[in-house]
């Protein structure tokens, strides 16, 4: 799973599944059809695709997540860190507010979890 990333359409079918969990199959292929555009079948694709990654589990027709979203994209975000800036992150926050200027409120909340 660590080195799994989603795309946009598997992030948008998992934040579904986040937001909505427990839920079962046959409501999730419902919100699927409506919200994606997708076929039962696709829906069941993706999911088996996504359980095989061991992000979600169906059980019973309910499916739950194994992971949570924030741990998830955690993850995501420490890989990115570690393979783009070598695992530094004054090197990410530098490259970042090079060209996009933290607000006030975002050094504040930066400052507060150093903190921690």
């Amino acid at each position: 799973m660590d080195d799994y990333v989603l795309g946009s359409i598997e992030s948008r079918f998992a934040d579904i599944i986040w937001k909505m969990e427990p839920i079962t199959t046959s409501e999730l292929t419902k919100i699927c059809e409506k919200e994606l555009g997708w076929k039962r079948t696709t829906t069941y694709t993706v999911l088996k695709k996504l359980n095989t990654r061991q992000l979600f589990e169906n059980r019973n027709g309910t499916v739950t997540s194994l992971i949570s979203r924030e741990e998830f994209y955690a993850r995501q975000s420490e890989r990115y860190i570690k393979n783009s800036f070598d695992g530094s992150l004054p090197s990410f926050l530098t490259a970042f507010t090079s060209r996009q200027k933290l607000s006030y409120r975002e050094i504040e909340q930066i400052k507060k979890i150093i903190e921690k």
